[in-house]
């Protein structure tokens, strides 16, 4: 059965970096078109940065663009968010989400993560 679990977040200074951790059981992420997705408090579910099963397609949200970036390991087991210059504003809970669909960026996602906490303290 498929798994989804993100690791990483935590409490930081703002300007401050973090590195999100995805990783799964029953299945690799290799597999997977990826997406990360935050919520603030009070604010809508958003996505911030998924990328295809083949890493050909990208969509980067705007306040992510230039400060977060996607990677995967050689294995393809692990998905990584690194987040650079963090501003409060990022405050949220960040998710991993899978899903199977083999060319190009998903509709939905099949799986989910429980999700990581990141706060960003001015």
């Amino acid at each position: 059965e498929m798994q989804v679990v993100e690791s990483g977040g935590g409490l930081v200074q703002a300007g401050g970096s973090l590195r999100l951790s995805c990783a799964a059981s029953g299945g690799s992420l290799r597999d997977y078109s990826i997406g990360w997705f935050r919520q603030a408090p009070g604010k809508e579910h958003e996505a911030v940065s998924c990328v295809d099963r083949q890493d050909l397609s990208l969509y980067n949200a705007g306040p992510a663009e230039g400060r977060f970036t996607f990677s995967r390991d050689n294995a393809g087991n692990t998905v990584y968010l690194q987040m650079n210059s963090l501003k409060p504003e990022d405050t949220a809970v960040y998710y991993c989400a899978a899903d199977p669909t083999t060319y190009g960026i998903p509709r939905s996602y099949d799986y989910w993560g429980q999700g990581t906490q990141v706060t960003v303290s001015s």
